[in-house]
């Protein structure tokens, strides 16, 4: 195995893939599909990717409300 700064090994390199598709704004449900996950493990183990996202959470519910940001 060849040594690089990306990370130590191929595992953390999944789990950087799963939690920036999380952060991106891919659905639970097709990240834990595309990670071969149930959607209940993959909350499990992600949580803590999905902190910070209510305001952009709120900002969607809000715009398909049809509010307008004033």
């Amino acid at each position: 195995m060849a040594a690089t700064p990306l990370a130590g090994t191929p595992y953390d390199l999944r789990h950087a893939a799963v939690s920036t598709w999380l952060n991106g704004g891919v659905p639970a449900v097709t990240v834990a599909e595309w990670a071969g996950h149930s959607v209940e493990v993959l909350l499990k183990i992600y949580a803590k990717c999905l902190d910070g996202e209510a305001v952009t959470v709120r900002q969607r519910v809000e715009a398909a409300l049809g509010h307008r940001p004033g």
